[in-house]
């Protein structure tokens, strides 16, 4: 029933922008914290940013702060991470998560590379 289906990943060039989207199905998606968390090969899963349900306050990983943004548009029942100044280290798949359960949306690739 719950369902998340992540888009908007794709190659950019350092310093370059992108924004995710995270379209959710199945909840009550206002009700509910989400999260962006990404994953390479070469590293484990890294938690980037969450955003709370009622109020909208943001969380983000230092690796993050101050060059991504998460939001939310509840009436689109989507959830967003604008990536700005991308470096190769933000190389990785980006997943959107309910903050509680264990519901995850299948990733979108992001390479960051000239």
């Amino acid at each position: 029933q719950v369902q998340l289906v992540e888009s908007g990943g794709g190659l950019v060039q350092p310093g370059g922008s992108l924004r995710l989207s995270c379209t959710a199905s199945g909840f009550t998606f206002s009700s509910y914290a989400m999260s962006w968390y990404r994953q390479s090969p070469g590293k484990g899963r890294e938690l980037v940013a969450t955003i709370s349900a009622v109020s909208g306050s943001t969380m983000y990983a230092d690796s993050a702060k101050g060059r991504f943004t998460i939001a939310r548009d509840n009436d689109k029942k989507t959830l967003y991470l604008q990536m700005n100044s991308l470096k190769p280290e933000d190389t990785a798949i980006y997943y959107c998560k309910r903050l509680t359960g264990n519901y995850w949306g299948q990733g979108t690739q992001v390479t960051v590379s000239s």
